[in-house]
């Protein structure tokens, strides 16, 4: 997790994709080529079935963050500390058991989604 920025969507519409972790939006060529930039452990780029495992097409909304250190909605969303990118307001999805093993051996913290 850095300052370094996300890769932007390069279009918008049914091919988006929200990572269920840290709700970085992407299409899903881009987490292909290049996984989760804020979600490396997940070794999306590796293995393309694991995309489908970690990510979903079902989310509400999306925010802009440029500088997530300064931005007082990044923080509200409890994403301040990831990569400057596009993100999903909401997901209600959680992240597979599985996932969230790895997330704890990575020492990562995962947020499972409120009831929706």
């Amino acid at each position: 997790m850095g300052s370094a920025p996300a890769q932007i969507p390069t279009s918008f519409g049914h091919e988006l994709r929200a990572c269920l972790r840290c709700r970085l939006v992407k299409t899903y060529d881009q987490f292909r080529d290049a996984g989760c930039e804020n979600c490396p452990f997940f070794k999306m780029e590796e293995d393309h079935e694991r995309i489908v495992e970690v990510t979903t097409p079902n989310f509400n909304g999306i925010i802009s963050v440029m500088d997530p250190s300064r931005s007082w909605a990044a923080r509200w969303l409890r994403i301040g500390k990831f990569a400057p990118g596009c993100y999903t307001l909401a997901v209600s999805e959680p992240l597979p058991e599985e996932m969230q093993f790895i997330c704890q051996e990575e020492h990562v913290q995962y947020i499972p989604p409120k009831r929706m």
